[in-house]
């Protein structure tokens, strides 16, 4: 376990955030760059939930429109743009291939649907939406003939997590993983926050502010950790997802109607892959413990059959995952007409100590909601700075992926290509840190899995908070998708030697 500062306890901070997953990290980077004393604590590893279940894109939410939810989805297509400048090694442009089939939705309505969507976010550098007619090479159906191209960006969700960790603790933050919050209480002139670590320690954090950033457990932390009434009620909506062997060559990604009126994504992941989902079921339980049950894998299998030339089994799954949507209560009766927008509720006493709870939101938009919830605290901490985000460059980009892939291929030209592109794609810039020394493949030291050598796992348990062989293999890198167990076991080995023990644990839900 990291350590933490035997003194820390002393230090009375403006801001304690509960929760690591995109929100938490995000608000925590942007309070500590306006200069407030931060304390972020997760109960797991960061982007261990939601964050890192989700459909992995940065999107207006094309389907929001039929709902009305038209301030959404502009917020959400200007913050594409911020987000594709801010993070260009994380996000990438995709086109998507909505085909159209007479019985669902009609063309005319689709089309203005699409040129809306072209338009309300405002100017994008991406290209606009194009009309297009398939021929007897498409992977679809022969009886699928027509549908239309547009544009939207996918994005390593779990690394966007980490990378606003690594800005937050830059920027002055305390940032801790495997520590939950005990209790919360108002105490005097403070809030006292109790926390655990995973070896059993017992830490004291001291603050004017409280954020509940939990997720899924926002209501929950509130009923059971700080014993009060929550303002809001979260639904919870469990989204599944498989991983397949691709589908198709092209690079493009299809989003398929279906007769219930839900859609599913299929995008090209990881080279050698495809990503399939998602779902919008009710969930009740833990939301750690949400699982892809086998009505909503034949779901998913069953649409993939309707559209695809090549079909899937059950068999040809390599990996599959449900994320927890926490969602704020509008009372809807559909699960996918649940509004994504987010909520931001403070309650104080006597003016002073807030305690500030997020319901509901979308990775897509977690910078703007940042933004959101400092000024529902600028008016207890009146020296607080301004708003920054929106140009920063997140750590790792502030080179384009394609001038370092020239500046790595001139300057390291023993990298294999297929390990330079992963570690552009992961961790842009940030990967010239182990490489400051190196000048040849004997330089990173031992292999210790498919394409992870000591060097690059020394990095991540060093700088990115890596704990177990799971908070690498999965959320670091996604090289759990191609790594056998018994290597997964050598890594879980390599970290015990290097001072960090942690049993492998799979993600599949």
């Amino acid at each position: 376990m990291t350590q933490v500062e035997n003194d820390a306890s002393s230090v009375m901070l403006d801001v304690m955030v509960i929760g690591g997953g995109i929100n938490g990290v995000g608000i925590a980077a942007d309070l500590a760059g306006r200069g407030l004393r931060v304390c972020l604590a997760e109960k797991k590893d960061f982007a261990s939930a939601t964050s890192s279940w989700s459909s992995k894109l940065i999107h207006g939410g094309l389907r929001y429109l039929e709902h009305y939810e038209f301030r959404l989805v502009r917020e959400a297509l200007a913050e594409r743009e911020v987000l594709l400048h801010n993070a260009p090694h994380l996000i990438k442009p995709m086109r998507f291939v909505l085909p159209h089939q007479r019985h669902l939705r009609p063309i005319w309505l689709i089309a203005m649907g699409l040129f809306l969507y072209d338009r309300i976010g405002g100017s994008s550098v991406l290209p606009k939406t194009r009309y297009r007619k398939f021929n007897e090479n498409s992977p679809l159906h022969p009886t699928i003939q027509r549908g239309f191209e547009y544009s939207d960006c996918t994005v390593d969700d779990a690394r966007l997590v980490i990378a606003n960790a690594i800005l937050a603790r830059e920027k002055g933050a305390e940032i801790i993983n495997y520590t939950s919050c005990t209790r919360a209480k108002r105490e005097g002139d403070h809030w006292l926050v109790e926390l655990e670590t995973a070896a059993g320690q017992k830490l004291i954090r001291r603050a004017k502010a409280l954020v509940n950033a939990t997720g899924p457990w926002a209501q929950t932390f509130i009923e059971s950790k700080l014993q009060q009434k929550s303002p809001r009620r979260v639904r919870l909506i469990k989204g599944s997802h498989m991983i397949v062997p691709r589908l198709y060559r092209e690079s493009h990604a299809y989003i398929l109607q279906n007769e219930d009126k839900r859609i599913v994504f299929v995008i090209p992941y990881q080279d050698h892959f495809s990503l399939i989902g998602t779902t919008d079921t009710e969930y009740q339980g833990d939301p750690s413990q949400a699982s892809m049950d086998v009505v909503e894998r034949d779901y998913l299998l069953d649409i993939i059959r309707r559209h695809f030339k090549t079909t899937i089994t059950n068999e040809q799954i390599v990996h599959h995952f449900s994320g927890v949507r926490p969602l704020c209560d509008d009372e809807s009766a559909d699960p996918s007409a649940i509004t994504r927008d987010y909520t931001l509720e403070v309650e104080d006493k006597d003016g002073k100590l807030p305690l500030l709870s997020i319901f509901g939101g979308k990775i897509t938009t977690y910078r703007k909601l940042s933004e959101a919830a400092c000024l529902k605290l600028k008016p207890y901490f009146p020296n607080m700075g301004k708003s920054w985000t929106r140009k920063q460059f997140l750590p790792g980009g502030d080179i384009h992926p394609t001038d370092l892939h020239t500046q790595l291929a001139q300057t390291h030209a023993w990298i294999p290509d297929g390990l330079r592109k992963r570690w552009i794609d992961s961790y842009g810039s940030l990967c010239l840190q182990w490489l400051k020394n190196c000048n040849s493949i004997e330089d990173l030291g031992p292999i210790l899995c498919t394409n992870l050598y000591e060097s690059e796992l020394r990095y991540l348990m060093h700088n990115e908070w890596a704990i177990t062989a799971e908070d690498v293999l999965w959320r670091r890198s996604k090289l759990g998708l191609i790594t056998p167990p018994g290597e997964q076991l050598r890594v879980e080995a390599a970290m015990t030697q290097m001072g960090i023990t942690g049993a492998y644990m799979p993600s599949s839900k």
